[in-house]
């Protein structure tokens, strides 16, 4: 009878699928966009969807990646400063190859049998499609891709994939459904009609992304895919906004990141579900930290930190940024960030930071309208700081006391020690990291009218 009973039973354990132990890994990138989602404290914006990722996954509210897109996904998809590698200029047409040692992402989870995409159609869902967006600074000899088609990822398991989306890239489209009047506009804007209309727009294009967020996700349950794929959302670069992207304030480099864990696999103590981790991460530890989830070692040369697993190595007590060229505009600007300052030192002080720029003349209204209201003198001083002509050589904020930037304590005598302690770390980075930034651009020209 005992023999009856277990035959079965062995038979149905044999037939049943083996559990995944290496999980599908999908990447849903925004363009340009801040932490200015709900579940990030921002009045007047609809991410019901991002919100509830967050509560069944882990918010990084301390999450950096560049300043600008193509210098952003160069480091990203490398897990490598792109200071380092060539990659620091916006959208050089001197594309080099990788160093020795140093590859996308993408081939070193090719080579461990998983299957890569960067989504550009989805499967009935109407107006739903990715970008394709790559916009890295760098050649490569692969093929980074195998499919673009979301339909190719529930037969070719384990994948890699990634979707784009650009709603919230200037110019914005979306629907109005936030108030204006309601909008909490930060200090160094002027609180004008205009400035609140654009802001508004831009919080309407983050509900329109969460919207096709949204259906990905719901396309991801109905295919079975949800159970084993570690879906992880985030930013590719501050908001298209004046002192945000391109900029190396805050809101140039902190983005959005959130991560929900698979269902099927166990939950390491790092990414338990509803928690928010307020360790600072770069994104240049994606790539080493998907890699070791997927069962691949860490690349030698790779710069990241693994942040999650058996795995994980130590946190991280600083992050860096860097500001060259972008468009036809030439800066020098290094940033790095503890956890309660932030300095930044202007390599190039002689070099406003409204300096002549055609994307962001055109493109950005604020723009605009700080120039014409302080030839008017109606700015506030913290607005008007925008406008000098001449930058100081070292800023330094107390993010704590100070978030949005306001009073620079760089040369107040009370601060001078943390001054000094940052220039120092700052200044070993740039030996450590191999700036490539110290030397002039070479064989490239500017992309015309930017982006």
């Amino acid at each position: 009878m005992i023999r009856h009973l277990i035959l079965p039973l062995l038979a149905l354990i044999m037939a049943a699928p083996a559990q995944t132990t290496r999980p599908n890994i999908l990447w849903v990138i925004s363009e340009d966009t801040g932490p200015h989602l709900g579940c990030y404290g921002t009045p007047e914006v609809q991410t019901p969807n991002l919100d509830r990722l967050a509560a069944t996954g882990v918010r990084y509210p301390h999450f950096y990646a560049g300043m600008v897109c193509s210098v952003s996904r160069s480091s990203f998809h490398t897990g490598m400063h792109a200071v380092s590698i060539g990659a620091h200029n916006h959208r050089t047409k001197g594309k080099k190859p990788l160093p020795d040692g140093v590859r996308p992402i993408t081939e070193w989870l090719k080579e461990a049998g998983y299957f890569t995409a960067n989504i550009t159609t989805m499967p009935a869902a109407k107006g739903l499609r990715g970008t394709g967006k790559m916009d890295w600074n760098f050649k490569t000899e692969q093929k980074p891709f195998q499919s673009d088609r979301w339909e190719d990822l529930k037969a070719n398991q384990p994948f890699f994939a990634e979707i784009s989306f650009n709603e919230t890239h200037r110019a914005y489209h979306a629907s109005a459904k936030a108030d204006p009047a309601k909008v909490e506009l930060p200090p160094y804007y002027p609180d004008h009609p205009v400035a609140r209309a654009d802001w508004a727009a831009y919080l309407d294009s983050i509900s329109e992304l969460d919207r096709k967020v949204g259906l990905v996700l719901e396309q991801l349950e109905r295919d079975g895919l949800a159970e084993n794929t570690l879906v992880v959302y985030f930013g590719d670069n501050g908001a298209s906004m004046v002192r945000a992207k391109q900029f190396c304030y805050e809101e140039g480099f902190n983005v959005p990141c959130i991560l929900r864990w698979p269902k099927n696999m166990p939950v390491p103590p790092q990414a338990r579900p509803g928690t928010v981790d307020t360790r600072l991460i770069d994104a240049i530890d994606l790539a080493p930290t998907m890699l070791s989830l997927a069962g691949v070692p860490k690349p030698p040369k790779m710069q990241g930190r693994i942040f999650l697993g058996e795995k994980a190595e130590p946190d991280r007590q600083y992050v860096f940024g860097h500001r060259d060229r972008c468009d036809e505009t030439v800066m020098r600007i290094r940033s790095v960030r503890d956890a309660r300052f932030r300095y930044i030192r202007n390599f190039t002080p002689e070099v406003p930071l409204l300096a002549a720029n055609a994307y962001k003349e055109r493109s950005y209204p604020v723009w605009n309208l700080l120039k014409e209201l302080n030839r008017e003198g109606k700015l506030t001083p913290a607005q008007a700081f925008l406008c000098q002509l001449q930058m100081p050589a070292e800023e330094l904020y107390d993010m704590e006391k100070d978030p949005h930037q306001i009073q620079n304590l760089a040369a107040d005598p009370a601060y001078k020690t943390d001054v000094e302690r940052l220039r120092g770390v700052l200044e070993r980075w740039i030996e450590e990291v191999g700036d490539q930034g110290r030397f002039p651009e070479v064989d490239a020209k500017p992309v015309e009218g930017g982006r």
